[in-house]
């Protein structure tokens, strides 16, 4: 059977916000005072693109490859996750195209950080700035997510065949 020359992912992630933690978020530490809580840096926006650029390769999930059991991952920079997931990809034959997000927050405000956000990502898949889209959103006032308890994040990634 033939392979089409590229393929779509989707990736998506949520934590709780925890005052007094640091707020990192694609790759770019964020003034606030709070921040996600999770295992890692817990930067959500990095996990949802890793979920999305694995899935296009048809890979298991960041949970697999870095599970919340593994006491390595504590604390671990979200980065080293998303260019583990490009590397994955690219041993299958596969190069980011391009990656969008939709950061879906009440706090903190990112767009003064999304120029920063787009810069780090592209550094950290070796892709321009062009090719990562970043937008910020609320969901008006509605679930945890809506009442600034949490964050979430969804994303969408073409690979192209390398």
């Amino acid at each position: 059977m033939t392979q089409p020359p590229f393929r779509v992912g989707t990736g998506y992630d949520i934590h709780p916000l925890k005052a007094g933690r640091p707020c990192v978020l694609g790759g770019v530490s964020i003034p606030s005072e709070v921040g996600p809580d999770g295992h890692s840096d817990a930067d959500v926006v990095l996990h949802a693109a890793a979920d999305a650029v694995l899935g296009a390769a048809g890979l298991r999930d960041i949970g697999h490859h870095f599970p919340n059991t593994d006491e390595a991952c504590r604390g671990m920079d979200s980065a080293l996750i998303l260019a583990a997931a490009a590397r994955e990809a690219a041993k299958a034959g596969w190069k980011v195209g391009n990656l969008d997000l939709v950061v879906v927050a009440e706090r903190p405000k990112l767009s003064p950080h999304v120029p920063a956000m787009r810069s780090r990502i592209a550094g950290i898949l070796e892709i321009d700035p062009s090719q990562v889209g970043i937008k910020a959103t609320t969901n008006e006032g509605m679930d945890a997510v809506g009442q600034g308890r949490a964050l979430a994040v969804h994303a969408v990634c073409l690979l192209f065949r390398a």
